[in-house]
């Protein structure tokens, strides 16, 4: 990827004479009516502080100049979206206060705001294309494939699809789509020359075209990959900014190309930098809570984490820290995002949380905010059956119910000390835990208890013995309330970063301990 300009003749369509492709100017907003932006989350997992991020940068941009902010769900990875995750992301976005103009829940001119209700459109444009002979069918097996990656690697050349279809005559083709052949349906790639576009914060940007795989637009179950229905869909909801994360660069060629083959303009294309750790590698939940639940159980304040994100390399023209989302969208200004990648830092975050406590609460809405969370009548509805058996007065309660208001617990490498576990046994308990319980699906007590039973019994641990890391992790004591019952009510993001503090407290696990340990885990599945 490099900068530079092109001084090449472009033809009607936007071809160089050497197959070089230039994308619309990043000053496309000038001819728009007005400006639309979108936030475009899959729902296959928790909602992620980087949709968030993502989301407000959106929001702001559209709002601050009189646009519409929309929220489109992309679903089409079927295996692994749910509705259960997609509620999660809507909840989520509106408890910080990311309000759309058009999505899902609240409609809008140019639905469905589902990609899983929109099949009729993609194959509809899918089939301009074969039409047009800029995409083709293939019919290659998974394990054509895997061959071919495995030479490229070895030969150390660029990894990608070969072109093994492109030559199948049309009749050919048919026979075999009419017999029922597993088959992809892939864009067709220019074989020499450059992708020249825009970036709204990076300028002028040329990535070659011999560095472009020949995506797969559609997939053999019938549905699109992100990247056509990406297109399709920023096309016809009148998309006339695309603001996402700078991962994406290197798909932009792909989508440009596809632009140009429906015949239509490009958006303004505009990719922020990555949320990083403070080790400067990208925002994971490895390394940092990453899922918005895990701040809202842990007592943030939705205003605190919102203005948080919004110091994620962009500053108030007067520098302040403590900012509203109207004073951000009043101010906003794209050019004010610095591309150095923001660091996500806890302790930064817990700083700005506590000013908002202390500043814009007073006595009776701090116990109004802190009621809402610690006593929540779902929650303590959930918790009382567990700590009632075992009070005989009420000041015990305090004690019991400790583990679940708490954030992280106080823990030492003394506190895991276990007549039949050492602390290499308790290291990989935890760890194979945590990895079982972020596979869950679903995330009951049922689930966590028949998850933590079938564990043990792979260790072939008895699973009082099994247990005792996790009451610790979870609890602070060896004994406590139930520790399946505990982890079902705190959730996934709190126990995950419990379970992952207990092991820091153990020394950590180094990488070539990891690998031993991924290996070991592989094996038991």
């Amino acid at each position: 990827m490099g900068r530079g300009k092109s001084s090449d003749p472009v033809d009607a369509m936007g071809f160089h004479d050497d197959s070089s492709i230039i994308a619309a100017p990043a000053t496309r907003q000038e001819n728009m009516s007005q400006i639309r932006t979108r936030v475009a989350p899959s729902p296959t997992g928790d909602p992620h502080v980087g949709t968030a991020y993502i989301a407000l940068f959106n929001r702001c941009f559209a709002h601050q100049q009189g646009g519409s902010f929309i929220l489109r769900i992309e679903d089409t990875d079927q295996a692994r979206s749910t509705k259960k995750s997609e509620d999660f992301i809507l909840q989520s976005l509106r408890w910080l206060g990311l309000d759309w103009d058009e999505g899902p829940d609240t409609g809008g001119d140019f639905g469905p705001y589902r990609q899983s209700e929109r099949s009729e459109i993609y194959t509809r444009h899918i089939n301009e294309l074969l039409d047009a002979g800029h995409a083709f069918h293939c019919f290659c097996s998974a394990e054509r494939l895997d061959e071919v990656r495995k030479t490229q690697m070895q030969n150390k050349q660029q990894l990608g699809y070969d072109g093994h279809c492109l030559s199948l005559g049309k009749e050919e083709v048919q026979q075999r789509l009419a017999a029922g052949e597993e088959h992809v349906i892939r864009m067709k790639i220019p074989e020499q020359g450059e992708c020249e576009f825009q970036d709204l914060l990076r300028g002028n940007v040329s990535i070659a075209w011999s560095q472009i795989d020949m995506q797969v637009l559609m997939k053999s179950d019938g549905l699109p990959t992100y990247h056509f229905a990406n297109v399709v869909d920023d096309h016809l909801m009148q998309i006339s900014h695309v603001i996402r994360g700078e991962e994406w660069i290197n798909s932009v060629p792909k989508h440009v190309l596809l632009y140009q083959y429906f015949g239509w303009q490009p958006p303004v294309f505009c990719h922020m930098p990555l949320l990083r750790n403070p080790d400067k590698s990208k925002l994971s939940k490895r390394k940092n809570p990453t899922s918005i639940n895990y701040y809202r159980d842990m007592g943030y304040l939705p205003e605190a984490l919102l203005n948080y994100l919004g110091m994620m390399g962009w500053t108030m023209p007067g520098g302040e820290e403590k900012f509203s989302l109207s004073e951000m969208t009043a101010q906003f200004d794209i050019e004010r995002v610095s591309l150095g990648g923001p660091i996500f830092d806890i302790e930064k975050l817990d700083w700005l949380n506590g000013k908002y406590i202390r500043e814009d609460l007073d006595d009776s809405a701090f116990i109004k905010a802190y009621a809402d969370w610690a006593f929540a009548p779902e929650r303590v509805g959930r918790i009382v059956p567990l700590i009632k058996q075992r009070v005989e007065r009420f000041s015990d309660v305090a004690d019991l119910a400790h583990l679940f208001v708490a954030g992280v617990i106080p823990l030492t490498a003394d506190s895991f000390q276990h007549k039949k576990l050492d602390q290499a046994s308790c290291l990989q308990i935890l760890q194979f835990s945590l990895w079982r319980l972020e596979a869950l699906e679903n995330f009951d007590r049922d689930s966590v208890e028949a998850c933590l039973q079938q564990l043990a019994e792979a260790l072939e641990l008895k699973i009082r013995d099994f247990l005792f890391p996790l009451f610790v992790a979870i609890s602070g004591k060896a004994v406590s309330t139930s520790v399946i019952e505990s982890i079902s009510i705190i959730g996934l993001d709190v126990a995950r970063a419990r379970i992952r503090h207990a092991i820091d407290s153990l020394g950590g696990i180094s990488k070539k301990q990891a690998k031993r340990l991924e290996k070991d885990f592989q094996a038991l599945a």
